[in-house]
């Protein structure tokens, strides 16, 4: 098993492109695997057979992890599978520069690239005669996004588990949620606990709660909170988006990178990160904007956004959005930022706080603006009020400097126009 993304530590097969027996090509794709953040392609820089796969869709390896075997067409194998049944394994290192699959005769390094939805077509077998259900993680969310029932698809994974095949054969059918396929509701009389299932955590369910862990626990925090004005913001969103066409409409949270990115220059200590013994300082803003997924949560990377213009912010934005939201994210995309927003105040969030996201020194949580009654010259006047609230690493950023980047972070937020200067 390679290592196909810089926080990988080990990948579940989503299913194999080629079948014991196969020859392939250079440059062709031998598996799809899921990581931690993506579904990525295995692919052969040389030719040669697959001659035994020892991890099926379905089943998890660690890095480094035999996972089949390749070489020439009806060479010996035999000492090979029996390394592999004592579960004999290469280092983590090893497996950065070691090919995807074990060649008996002559390794070769792997090549990795964003995976495609390629159509296959799937022989349905039996379903599993206890009734019980067994599915992965992705083709749980395939199901859920289209309205597909479990019930009525057979797996066709190990021990009848439903893979994402399964679903892609089931939607390629036209499968779509009718009477038929949902069971009616019946009120029960069982009292007593609830069932329940395990299903297993998918990669990126498990490195973000081992990343959680590793930021809120070592990492002394503290948070600020701030309110700001955002009518001029408002403003200013309307007269952009009057003059672009529906397509490229930028939105609030657009503006608010750009603040972020802008006020990051001016206060390079939130522009940082520790690194045991040192301080490392970022000479751009490359923001991660927090982007919630079925699976969890991504933040890609907008580079140099201090750089940039809004409505090119808001373009990159969205494409790297449908990119997370498609699975086809390549870790140069969502790994790097030296800064992160999260936004929530589109989904009527009002205030809340944020984990920071490691190496990084801080990130905002920004809620919505809602219509507030507030005093302004002795008067009672309504202004759209948001909160913004930022996570600290103390290490890095002491009190004094994060209220002043939030001071100038709600300075350009109020007055736009400070954000040119």
């Amino acid at each position: 098993m390679p290592k196909l993304s810089p926080t990988m530590e080990e990948g579940q097969i989503s299913r194999w492109l080629k079948n014991e027996g196969d020859s392939f090509e250079a440059g062709e794709t031998l598996a799809e695997v899921d990581t931690d953040k993506a579904t990525m392609e295995m692919t052969a820089l040389s030719d040669g057979t697959l001659l035994k796969i020892i991890k099926a869709g379905g089943d998890t390896a660690a890095l480094g992890e035999t996972i089949a075997i390749t070489g020439k067409k009806g060479e010996d194998i035999s000492a090979l599978l029996t390394e592999a049944s004592t579960g004999s394994t290469k280092s983590t290192e090893k497996a950065k520069e070691t090919p995807a699959v074990q060649e008996p005769s002559s390794p070769s390094k792997t090549e990795v690239a964003a995976a495609p939805s390629v159509p296959e077509a799937v022989s349905v077998p039996s379903a599993p005669s206890n009734g019980r259900l067994i599915v992965s993680p992705i083709a749980a969310r395939m199901a859920a996004d289209n309205g597909i029932d479990l019930r009525s698809v057979t797996g066709s994974g190990p021990n009848g588990r439903i893979i994402k095949r399964d679903i892609e054969q089931a939607l390629a059918g036209g499968q779509s949620p009718t009477a038929e396929t949902r069971k009616p509701f019946t009120p029960s009389t069982i009292v007593g606990a609830s069932p329940f299932r395990d299903e297993t955590a998918s990669r990126m369910r498990q490195v973000i709660a081992s990343r959680l862990a590793e930021s809120i626990g070592p990492i002394p925090t503290f948070y600020l909170t701030v309110e700001i004005e955002m009518d001029g913001v408002l403003a200013v969103r309307k007269q952009i988006n009057d003059n672009l066409g529906d397509d490229a409409k930028v939105s609030v949270n657009d503006i608010i990178i750009k603040a972020a990115a802008m006020s990051l220059i001016k206060h390079p200590w939130v522009n940082a990160s520790y690194q045991d013994k040192t301080v490392r300082f970022y000479e751009q803003a490359d923001i991660g904007v927090a982007v919630a997924i079925d699976e969890g949560l991504i933040t890609p990377v907008v580079r140099g956004a201090n750089l940039k213009g809004i409505a090119e912010i808001s373009a990159e934005v969205k494409d790297l959005a449908a990119k997370a939201k498609a699975k086809k994210l390549q870790p140069e995309e969502y790994t790097g930022a030296t800064f992160s927003v999260s936004n929530l105040g589109m989904m009527g969030i009002k205030e809340f706080t944020a984990i920071i996201n490691p190496p990084e020194a801080a990130i905002i949580a920004v809620g919505g603006a809602t219509q507030t009654p507030v005093v302004r010259n002795g008067e009672i006047v309504v202004r759209s009020i948001m909160h913004v609230t930022m996570s600290c690493d103390h290490r890095v950023v002491d009190g004094a400097t994060g209220a002043k980047f939030l001071q100038t972070f709600k300075q350009m937020l109020e007055t736009p126009a400070m954000m040119l200067l």
